[in-house]
């Protein structure tokens, strides 16, 4: 099943900062597909523990962001459509905050024509 996120700073009347996100809850990867202000790498893996999402860089533990509220359960059922979200600024480290939204849920099989994310 993929997820299609979309995450915002605290408050996007001021800052337009934004990020959009496929999330493979299959593959336990992500990918960016859009963004401006939260720099984010192209892609990698997540981990759903506790109604915590964590994503982090490939073949890395330490979450780069982290989505409350977000769990999807063994029947593919989503707990939420939005919540809080926590990431590092790229540019100087600073711990920013804001939140998460559920812009799509796609249960069929996706095969992209060529994969980010290889085999």
């Amino acid at each position: 099943m993929r997820l299609t996120i979309l995450i915002n700073g605290s408050d996007p009347t001021v800052s337009h900062d934004y990020a959009v996100l496929w999330l493979d809850t299959d593959q336990h990867r992500w990918s960016r597909e859009a963004h401006q202000g939260i720099d984010l790498p192209p892609w990698g893996e997540l981990h759903d523990e506790d109604g915590v999402t964590t994503l982090c860089a490939p073949s890395n533990d330490a979450p780069l962001c982290t989505l409350r509220g977000l769990h999807v359960d063994r029947k593919q059922r989503v707990s939420a459509a939005q919540g809080d979200a926590a990431w590092t600024a790229m540019h100087n480290r600073a711990p920013t905050s804001g939140f998460w939204r559920l812009q799509a849920v796609d249960r069929q099989d996706v095969h992209a024509e060529n994969s980010v994310f290889g085999n």
